[in-house]
């Protein structure tokens, strides 16, 4: 049985604000001052706050009801809470999310995280904000909500880290950082599926970003029980909160391997592919030598070529059609 909602918040335009104001004074509520806010009103069991910032804030045991029988139709005027079975039955589907973070990293390993979420897990997250980690910008937050979301009664994960050695043997062998992401995924995938005793409902479908220019990329890397489910590949993946779930586990895999990388080698590594980085990466060599390098960064970006004072390779052209190795090789000849 599902938690009722006790807490909710959203962004109000002015004739919305107006509307809702109205309709609180309609109804008997009692205004107070509340600091900061443009109007508050307190009824039964559910408070409404609107602030100047034009953020509204719905608090109390009626809160779901408010939300589903008066914000949503009266004000809003757009079903979410109370009617997304009916308008999007999609949202509550019982389905597999894969994502990775670290692919655009110097430092650090790749990781790769997969979640399940059926219709319980969603309504838990609901206004818990879960949403793709790229645009969540403290990683204490990150970790805050990776550890709500292993937390959720019902959901289901696994992440995969690809070390920094391992990812060197594999580039040097596949070539691509798209069919590194492949395997990843494709193993993500047949870990979770080897859970499926957990999952009720059964998944019917996994969701990945579209990373590669041909979707049959992940799909020939697909093991066995992977491939007993649809798997769907779309641009913006991320929107769906079990790919966004996925993001932010990964990336909070992600951070904590990179903290604790550096820790032998006496440095704080830092992420990304910035000048900064490619300060780091030449007094690492400096320090710890060359050949030190590979147990800490990804070799193929040109910032190795750079931090060992060697010639870049040539960067290739791309081209519309062919793979995708300059979108998801960053830094790469």
């Amino acid at each position: 049985m599902t938690t009722p909602l006790t807490s909710y918040t959203c962004k109000l335009t002015e004739p919305q604000a107006t509307e809702l104001r109205r309709w609180l004074k309609g109804q008997g509520f009692l205004f107070r001052d509340v600091p900061h806010a443009r109007f508050a009103g307190e009824k039964h069991k559910v408070n409404v706050v609107f602030y100047q910032s034009g953020k509204l804030v719905v608090q109390g045991k009626e809160t779901q009801e408010f939300v589903e029988f008066v914000l949503e139709p009266l004000i809003l005027q757009r079903a979410q809470l109370g009617y997304e079975a009916m308008l999007q039955p999609e949202l509550f589907l019982p389905r597999l999310g894969v994502d990775e973070s670290g692919k655009g990293d110097f430092f650090g390993p790749l990781c790769v995280a997969g979640v399940y979420v059926n219709e319980a897990v969603v309504k838990a997250w609901q206004s818990a904000g879960v949403r793709d980690s790229k645009n969540i910008s403290s990683d204490k937050r990150v970790q805050e909500l990776a550890r709500l979301i292993r937390d959720t009664p019902g959901c289901v994960f696994n992440v995969v880290a690809i070390g920094n050695e391992a990812y060197n043997r594999l580039h040097r062998r596949l070539r691509s950082v798209n069919q590194i992401l492949a395997w990843g995924h494709a193993r993500v995938i047949e870990n979770l599926m080897l859970q499926q005793h957990r999952m009720r409902p059964p998944p019917v479908r996994a969701i990945s970003d579209q990373f590669a220019a041909d979707k049959a990329t992940v799909g020939k890397a697909l093991m066995s029980l992977g491939r007993e489910i649809e798997l769907i590949q779309r641009h913006q993946a991320e929107a769906d909160q079990a790919v966004a779930a996925a993001s932010i586990l990964a990336r909070d895999e992600f951070v904590r391997r990179l903290a604790k990388l550096g820790q032998p080698f006496g440095l704080s590594l830092p992420k990304g592919a910035s000048a900064t980085v490619d300060a780091v990466a030449k007094d690492f060599v400096a320090q710890h030598g060359a050949d030190k390098l590979a147990q800490v960064a990804k070799l193929h970006f040109r910032t190795a070529f750079r931090a060992q004072g060697l010639p870049e390779p040539p960067k290739t052209e791309w081209r519309r059609g062919a793979a995708r190795t300059r979108a998801t090789d960053p830094e790469v000849g």
